[in-house]
Formats: structure tokens, sequence, C-alpha cells
């Protein structure tokens, strides 16, 4: 009796051992820090729209569906998130474009969405004065930047897209004007209200959106996309390049596998003018096909 007594309780320790080395249902060993930016319609932080934007939409479902991680969302600026990024951290934004520099110290996803590409936006009185650089409804951003009097608003360390990258990279900096700011595009408009600048750089939505919180009517502005650049540019998750990161990234294309697109679309859609939604919507079964992130 004493003999099996004994059996059990050791029987009983070995399966009390096993289970605590098992980890917990729910139980999250890393904290995931997500970085986001207030980029309406992306991310709205403040007002009567928040939370409404299309990445306001994506994050929670990530967050869900990776449980076994704990999560805690920080609100930065693009230059402090890339610094963040390409540190040796457990870092994600939720919204990034891909470009090759980026990708040296960035593991990206697939693509989670796409957006209409940026372009730039003028001042409707100075649309005779900028008229030699818009051909047939684009502008020509390359003739721009070779000019003296150039002078455009951007969001430093922000990418464009390579196409564009490449444009502001070759450009002379007295031509750039970089805002560092968290309203950097609201800054920007009304320095170009004021006539300190000709034209701002950015997403049209972004603008519009932007533009109605700084009193200035988007009636007044008119937004070209560039000559030479794609119409479409694909959003993607980047987290830093360490085996933390790489490790959440193979889930988080498992998660991004399994989301259902529709939602996202019409949340991002919601905030295009009627003619450019219809565009994004009918062109969307083209947007994941493989081509060059521009």
């Amino acid at each position: 009796m004493a003999c099996c007594f004994k059996r059990r309780f050791i029987r009983l320790c070995f399966m009390t051992s096993l289970l605590s080395a098992l980890p917990l249902s729910g139980h999250a060993e890393e904290t995931l820090t997500w970085l986001v930016r207030d980029l309406p319609p992306m991310t709205i932080f403040e007002g009567p729209q928040k939370g409404r934007g299309a990445v306001d939409q994506l994050l929670p479902i990530l967050i869900e569906r990776l449980p076994e991680y704990r999560h805690q969302i920080l609100h930065v600026n693009r230059a402090r998130g890339l610094q963040m990024l390409q540190a040796p951290s457990f870092t994600c934004d939720p919204s990034l474009l891909w470009t090759p520099m980026r990708a040296k110290s960035i593991v990206f996803s697939t693509p989670a969405f796409a957006v209409v590409a940026n372009g730039v936006t003028i001042r409707q009185s100075q649309q005779a004065v900028l008229a030699p650089f818009i051909v047939g409804e684009q502008f020509d951003l390359g003739a721009f930047l070779a000019t003296r009097e150039a002078r455009l608003g951007i969001i430093a360390e922000r990418s464009y897209g390579p196409f564009i990258d490449e444009r502001l990279h070759q450009a002379d900096p007295h031509t750039l004007a970089a805002h560092y700011g968290n309203n950097a595009i609201g800054s920007l408009l009304q320095m170009q209200q004021r006539g300190r600048l000709e034209v701002v750089l950015g997403y049209w939505p972004e603008v519009r959106y932007q533009a109605q919180q700084q009193n200035i009517d988007p009636k007044g502005l008119i937004f070209y996309p560039i000559i030479g650049s794609a119409p479409y540019q694909r959003i993607h998750i980047g987290c830093s390049d360490t085996p933390h990161g790489r490790n959440a990234m193979t889930r988080i294309n498992q998660v991004l596998r399994r989301i259902p697109q529709d939602k996202l679309l019409q949340s991002y859609a919601s905030w295009l003018d009627p003619v450019t939604r219809a565009h994004y919507l009918n062109d969307n079964p083209q947007f994941f096909q493989d081509s060059p992130d521009q």
C-alpha cells in the first residue's frame, strides 16, 4: 500500500511539473508595441471621427488574433516611429510603405491593403501659374523641382513610394520644406495659404481632412496625381528586424490571409470622393498582383 501511494505521489508530482511548464491559455510572454501615427483617414486620434480610420479598423483585428502577445499602442510621429522600428526593439507599424532602404532594417508583411497614391495639392488660385507642370490632369514633379522657384511641402522621414522618393532625393534641398511635427500636413497647408509654399505632397483624403481641421475650404484646393507614379500604393505592416519581430511577422502574415478585405476596403473607400471611390473599388482586384511597390 505504501509503495502504491509512493508511485501515485511521484506521478502526481511529475504531472504538476509538466503542467507548470506549459503556457497558460491567453498568457502573453512578450509585449508587442504598435507604433501608430495620426494619419487621417487611416488613423484618427481625436474628434468626432476618432477611431473610424481604415487602420483603426485593422489594428483591433490583428490584436485579437495574436493572443500570444501582450499589446500596447504608442502614438508617434513618422521620424520617431522609424527610429524605434530600426532599433533592436519589438515594435510594429500597421501602415507602412515598403522601400528598399527600409527593407534593410525592417521586416515587411504581405500587402495588407491598398490606398490611392500620393500626389500634389495646389491652391486653385495658383493653377494658372503652375500650368506648365500640369500635363493631362497629372503633375510633372521632376520638372517642378528643377525650377529655382520651387517650394514643396513634405513630411520629414515619410516615404512617398520609391518613385517619388527618388525625385525628392535628386531635388535641391532648398526646394523642400520638411515638417517634423505631429500635425505636419495641417501646418504645411497653412504655409501654402500664406504663400510660403506652392505645392504640398501627400494623400488627397488626408489633405482634405486636415484642410477642414484648419478651416481651409477643400474646394479651393486641387489635387493632381504625379506623372510616372502608380495610381495606388500598397500598405504593409512593418516590424523591427529582430527575432521577436520576425516571429511576429510569420503570425501576422497568417492573420492577414484570413482577414476579409471587404470591410477594410469600404472603410478606406468611404473617405474618397465619389469618382475616385468608384475607380478604387473597381480596380481592387489588381491591387495585390505581383508588381513593384511604388
